[in-house]
């Protein structure tokens, strides 16, 4: 089987118009976000999905200099855009992703691939966002060619083609979906980039700890954070919108 990370991407984010390509020690988060996902071990490829617009050229720019895969379709039918570039690039496996996740761990994102895998046949969808216990910022949610197809086929409510995996968790009954859950709960931690204040945590973390141990993970961050109690309160009034990106 060949299991391939689509990671989602565009530059007209409503709350942070261009987050993905804000810049970090002169380094966009998209490249940050690419260089670890690059290191997930169970993936066969990875793929940025973006969108058909020029506004998102600069994207298709950056992949080109990182030799990074890309799929450029639909903005508003992500669905369609996930169930596209699953098929070009020959995914059995699909592992969904948002890019403004610059902080993912690889070893995390391993672990749900791995828990998919050895959970197969039986389940359809696993995620570490199901049973939200890791921080936001780690999500990631793995299923089949197959489910994709289904979903791409039957799925018409404008959330469900706007946000990919709907279809999946509004239907249980139809599909066996698992959790992935920490040792601990993290969920307090919020290391996604949608505002302003997630954009100044994030650079504060990568400011402090990637030129000392650009590999780090997410128990490096955790500790950080426990060392500088006070960051966490710079987005912690951010809510979070119902999906992400």
């Amino acid at each position: 089987m060949k299991t391939v990370i689509i990671d989602q991407a565009r530059m007209t984010s409503t709350r942070l118009p261009g987050k993905v390509l804000k810049t970090v020690l002169g380094k966009p988060l998209l490249e940050y976000q690419i260089e670890r996902l690059q290191r997930v071990e169970l993936a066969d490829a990875l793929v940025i999905a973006t969108t058909t617009n020029t506004t998102d050229d600069p994207i298709v720019e950056l992949c080109d200099r990182l030799g990074v895969k890309y799929y450029r379709g639909s903005e508003a039918d992500v669905l369609a855009r996930y169930y596209e570039a699953a098929q070009k690039y020959q995914a059995d496996v699909v592992v969904r992703v948002t890019s403004d996740c610059p902080l993912i761990d690889p070893k995390i994102v391993d672990r749900v691939i791995q828990f998919y895998l050895d959970q197969r046949p039986q389940c359809d969808y696993a995620s570490n966002c199901l049973k939200r216990t890791y921080p936001r910022g780690m999500d990631t949610e793995v299923f089949s060619f197959d489910n994709l197809s289904q979903a791409y086929l039957e799925a018409t409510a404008n959330p469900d083609r706007e946000h990919v995996t709907p279809f999946f968790l509004q239907n249980p009954e139809r599909f066996c979906l698992m959790p992935v859950i920490a040792q601990e709960n993290y969920s307090y931690h919020r290391w996604t980039v949608d505002t302003k204040e997630d954009f100044k945590l994030i650079k504060k973390i990568l400011e402090a700890i990637y030129e000392q141990k650009q590999h780090f993970t997410m128990n490096d961050c955790i500790e950080l954070l426990n060392n500088n109690p006070s960051w966490q309160a710079i987005n912690a009034h951010i809510e979070q919108k119902q999906y992400a990106v």
